[in-house]
């Protein structure tokens, strides 16, 4: 089987030089100072923060790296070292004791499925991002890939909560290659990747496959319009597994989508 890498191979030159623009002319329209993300530690942060640099240099942006209780200790000192390598300004704030109190206060909370706790701690982040942003006037630059925004792997309000997404539109295999090409740590390109919702979570556990074969079923089942059982015989996987995410992208399609509203005529459309 032909690996994801050779069948989604980018152009790394030619991408970065299409986000750096993205990136500057988001700036420039916006009339904002610069970019805050949140720094992880992982792949994707680690390429949009330094994608941000070389577009609108390091001094117009920040790093916000934001554990709890559940942040692997490998991240915190990745996350670090990779902010000082970029030479940006860096803030750390625990989030453990913001995410567990509002955990409890709700008087339902008892009834919480460990889903539900865990997107307590994204939303918290996004909170955070917006307000140092809306302090210093900047953009909060996004970090989700189209790996995961297709399967709505991502919590509403949460990561989803970004003025852009620099990557986007290019999958999880994809942003490894772009990675390579700006030199980010080999140690992180390749980490086991995981949102820390909570302990022992990884993302592939949780999606079922890796992500060289969801990127591939992907690729086959959205852009090029494969069904199901054909595209999980390329992929090598069970058709089961392509049905479950299949429907992911079905009921995910809310998070992609404007908020709905009722099709009432305004006063204008009534004459």
């Amino acid at each position: 089987m032909v690996s994801a890498t050779e069948i989604l191979k980018i152009n790394a030159s030619e991408t970065k030089a299409l986000i750096l623009e993205f990136l500057r002319k988001l700036i420039e329209e916006s009339g904002a100072d610069g970019y805050v993300l949140g720094l992880s530690g992982g792949v994707d942060s680690s390429v949009v923060a330094k994608l941000c640099v070389e577009a609108v240099g390091r001094k117009k942006v920040l790093g916000l790296f934001m554990p709890s209780d559940t942040t692997p200790q490998e991240d915190a000192l990745d996350a670090e070292r990779f902010a000082s390598m970029l030479g940006i300004e860096y803030e750390v704030i625990d989030i453990t004791s913001i995410s567990d109190y509002l955990a409890n206060i709700c008087k339902h909370g008892l009834q919480a499925s460990v889903l539900a706790r865990g997107n307590i701690k994204p939303r918290v982040r996004m909170t955070l991002l917006y307000y140092h942003a809306n302090i210093l006037n900047m953009l909060v630059a996004g970090t989700g890939n189209r790996s995961e925004l297709l399967i709505g792997y991502y919590t509403k309000y949460g990561d989803g909560g970004v003025d852009c997404l620099p990557i986007g539109n290019l999958y999880k295999t994809q942003v490894r290659q772009l990675a390579e090409h700006l030199g980010i740590p080999s140690s992180i390109i390749w980490k086991t990747p995981t949102a820390g919702l909570w302990k022992g979570q990884t993302d592939e556990d949780e999606i079922g496959l890796k992500y060289e074969q969801l990127d591939l079923l992907l690729y086959y089942l959205c852009d090029l319009g494969m069904d199901v059982e054909a595209a999980s015989k390329l992929v090598n996987i069970q058709t089961e597994l392509a049905k479950n995410i299949l429907t992911r992208i079905k009921r995910s399609e809310h998070k992609r989508r404007p908020i709905p509203i009722p099709p009432i005529p305004t006063p204008l459309t009534r004459r």
